[in-house]
């Protein structure tokens, strides 16, 4: 996984780190806890590929803007409620 502005710039932008999602789940017998800043690394990439494209925009790599967003939100929320334990 390169840094956001190659992942960017990358033929299919955010590609090499949904890839990266895709190595760690194989790696851990699929337990997506365990992969969890690879997918906060693809949201951060698609969510500056949005703000850079615009949401009319798309690329296989990323979910649709609104869900995107709300993914980004629940993880927030989820890791806020994580800290308050």
């Amino acid at each position: 996984m390169g840094n956001l502005q190659q992942d960017l710039s990358h033929e299919t932008p955010c590609h090499p780190r949904a890839c990266a999602i895709q190595n760690c789940l194989t790696k851990n017998s699929y337990k997506e806890e365990k992969c969890q800043a690879q997918i906060d690394a693809l949201y951060e990439c698609c969510n500056a590929f949005y703000q850079k494209n615009g949401d009319q925009a798309s690329v296989v790599s990323c979910p649709k803007p609104e869900l995107l967003r709300l993914k980004m939100k629940q993880r927030a929320q989820a890791a806020e409620e994580q800290n308050q334990k």
